[in-house]
């Protein structure tokens, strides 16, 4: 029993939360006195609040806690956190993300599969008002790896891991990244929901030790015009049931993949397209995949839907014989929501043993001749028409969520439409 767990672990308090369609962590603060009903009953929500597609005449949905994800608090000693699946009336609420993911998760077990996932989470140190990177000396026009800034930073950035360290995700490696004030913090890699759940409370853990320090973190896809973005790139495998064996190991395949490898890799290719629906999923996504280039020299974002071997310039990359690192996601995709387009996209690769196409060893960001490859959606809107226009996606991912995440993007498209920017005066007052 949770209330076990409180006395032993000397927890005062639980947050128990869920992520929206929207990727906003949802939460109630329960007294350790009551978590046993809480876990019985679960922790109600009204579902109109939130970014779930709901009227303020829906009963209430609860979040049913799953005690393996309970996660102490590192920074706020005697408060854990609890996540779990969303449930309504007795039914699992099907268009919640983390529901969505436990769907592809399901697939992949009748298929024989496991897959698993690492992310790469990018953000941005920011001045407390969100102004600008908060550190005035980070000012090199290439400051990637920059020791001197990456120290000066060396307090937050030593919290954040020690807490990693603490909770047992293994971190492993810490850097500045491509623009002024952006990081990027790298753990051991697990099963796809595990990752979905620490990616999600890694999130608000960053944001609020950046807080702790007087700073704002952000993951938005594109703060600053000059600046790289935020990506969220993802490394992925499957292996067998037992989780024992990489099936995408074989060091007779190419580059060390094997035939499966190649097949999950051409259904991620094959869909693309419309995936970028729901790892893009912002206004904001499409200035980081089609930015100019930037003071650094490149976007390290990708343009196209192409593949190659140890080559940043696509949005699949093959850094070795174990894994493929899909770098399209960005700071905005939902932890959930990232995973689970993935695995439906590649399961379908697998089942219809779609064939991935011609490695393309160039760099596609200089080359003129992209060799028949696709374009990656210029805007959020083509994004959401080419995941209006793929039934396997929609199909996978479920009716009620294609349905309700098209509702919820189309409003931030018709929103932002509705927006006239200050460049737009700048430039169109006297025609």
């Amino acid at each position: 029993m949770l209330s076990s767990i409180a006395k032993s672990e000397k927890i005062d308090y639980f947050l128990v939360s869920f992520v929206d369609l929207a990727g906003v962590m949802r939460s109630k603060l329960v007294p350790a006195r009551a978590i046993d009903i809480i876990a019985g009953e679960g922790a109600a929500f009204a579902g109109f609040a939130t970014h779930l597609d709901m009227t303020p005449a829906f009963p209430d949905i609860v979040v049913m806690p799953d005690e393996s994800t309970l996660t102490m608090l590192p920074w706020r000693i005697g408060v854990a956190w609890l996540t779990g699946d969303l449930m309504m009336d007795g039914k699992l609420v099907e268009h919640a993300p983390r529901a969505v993911l436990g769907r592809q998760l399901e697939a992949a077990t009748a298929a024989g599969h496991v897959m698993k996932t690492g992310v790469e989470p990018e953000f941005f140190l920011l001045a407390a008002d969100g102004s600008g990177p908060a550190d005035p000396l980070d000012a090199a026009a290439k400051p990637c790896y920059d020791q001197a800034a990456l120290m000066r930073r060396f307090d937050l950035i030593k919290e954040i891991c020690d807490a990693m360290q603490s909770l047992g995700w293994q971190p492993y490696q810490n850097d500045h990244e491509d623009a002024n004030g952006q990081f990027e913090m790298n753990w051991k890699y697990a099963d796809a929901l595990v990752t979905a759940d620490r990616h999600a409370f890694f999130k608000f853990m960053v944001r609020s030790l950046a807080e702790k320090h007087g700073l704002r973190a952000t993951f938005m896809p594109k703060p600053f015009s000059h600046l790289t973005g935020n990506g969220c790139h993802c490394h992925v495998s499957l292996w067998d049931k037992t989780g024992k064996k990489n099936q995408f190991v074989d060091q007779k395949g190419d580059l060390g993949l094997s035939q499966l490898a190649y097949h999950f890799l051409g259904g991620v290719l094959d869909h693309a397209q419309a995936l970028c629906a729901v790892t893009n999923p912002t206004v904001n996504s499409y200035k980081r995949l089609n930015a100019a280039r930037t003071d650094s020299g490149s976007t390290w974002a990708p343009r196209t839907v192409s593949y190659g071997g140890n080559n940043r310039s696509h949005m699949v990359r093959i850094p070795a014989g174990d894994r493929f690192e899909f770098r399209l996601g960005d700071g905005a995709a939902n932890p959930y929501l990232l995973q689970a387009g993935l695995l439906a996209a590649g399961l379908d690769g697998v089942r219809k043993k779609t064939a991935p196409g011609k490695r393309m060893d160039i760099n596609m960001y200089e080359s003129r001749d992209l060799g028949g490859a696709k374009l990656l959606p210029g805007n959020l809107l083509d994004a959401l028409r080419a995941f209006t226009a793929d039934p396997v996606l929609r199909a996978a991912l479920g009716e009620r969520f294609h349905e309700t995440y098209l509702r919820l993007r189309m409003g931030d498209w018709n929103g932002s439409m509705a927006q006239v920017s200050e460049w737009e005066r700048k430039q169109l007052l006297d025609v």
